[in-house]
């Protein structure tokens, strides 16, 4: 693994959007930034993300008991664990973007990218069903937010490479052909980073945005180079213009190159996953 992929990638921009609760941030002197989720009273603060999805273990948690399950049905069962320092697995988690945890699975081509929310049994124990086109070589990526022993959050993603079974092909995210992302910023690298995304639909018009997981996107990434992840939310409500809907993104990204973007989006009800290219040149 080179120290590109080691390095700290991910940054998450939480929407600040009034629809959204408790879902806005801002940076703490101790470099451990101050976000709010839907903590219980009492207690603290939650960290900045740590971890880029390319390590199995950040800061005391890893992701383990990966395992591949298939059904009669023919859809597969991803189940795994979260163990803290201990080996013990976590059952304490804050929801962060209406859920505990959110599971991506994504082949090592970046043509496949699956965004899923297992269910926690009380034993600690995640499982989710999935379905891949195609067998081969995929990365598993946690992102989650525990509740340390301090009754602070933790945000870390973590992430490992696992062998999928083919299944039911499903929709996959290249067969969209109603909703068109470009890109209309590129963002540059460091803390102050911005990008821009217009939607469209296929003829060029403008699109009425709803909201998912209580934002109108989210953008999951991938370096080409690494597979190191980062995964953006819109700092506001989009533009509407004849041009399309234009959203608008903080990042934080530390490393140049090209990457390639998830973006989804909820149009007249549908949730829809658009594969989008990005290259992210160094600021100057």
């Amino acid at each position: 693994m080179t120290s590109r992929s080691r390095r700290t990638a991910v940054t998450l921009a939480v929407a600040a959007l009034g629809a959204v609760a408790g879902c806005s941030g801002d940076a703490a002197g101790d470099g451990r930034a101050e976000t709010r989720h839907t903590h219980a009273p009492g207690q603290g603060h939650t960290s900045l993300a740590v971890g880029d999805g390319t390590q199995v273990s950040e800061v005391g948690y890893t992701l383990a008991g990966l395992q591949v399950r298939e059904q009669p049905d023919g859809i597969g069962e991803l189940r795994f664990r979260i163990d803290d320092h201990k080996g013990e697995p976590v059952t304490d988690y804050v929801e962060e973007l209406t859920k505990e945890l959110h599971l991506y699975v994504v082949n090592d081509d970046l043509t496949v990218f699956r965004h899923l929310h297992p269910t926690r049994a009380d034993d600690g124990t995640w499982t989710a069903p999935f379905d891949v086109p195609d067998a081969g070589g995929y990365r598993v990526v946690t992102e989650f937010v525990a509740v340390d022993e301090g009754g602070n959050g933790d945000h870390v993603v973590l992430g490992r490479p696992l062998a999928m079974p083919p299944g039911d092909p499903g929709d996959t995210a290249a067969a969209d052909r109603v909703v068109d992302v470009s890109v209309s910023q590129a963002p540059t690298t460091g803390p102050d980073g911005e990008l821009r995304l217009v939607v469209r639909d296929r003829a060029g018009g403008p699109v009425g945005l709803g909201t998912y997981l209580g934002a109108y996107g989210h953008v999951t990434g991938f370096d080409t180079a690494t597979g190191a992840m980062v995964h953006l939310h819109p700092l506001a409500a989009p533009e509407v213009t004849e041009d399309g809907a234009e959203l608008t993104f903080h990042s934080e990204i530390e490393e140049p190159g090209d990457y390639r973007l998830f973006v989804q989006v909820r149009v007249d009800g549908f949730l829809h996953t658009v594969p989008v290219g990005l290259t992210v040149a160094r600021s100057a």
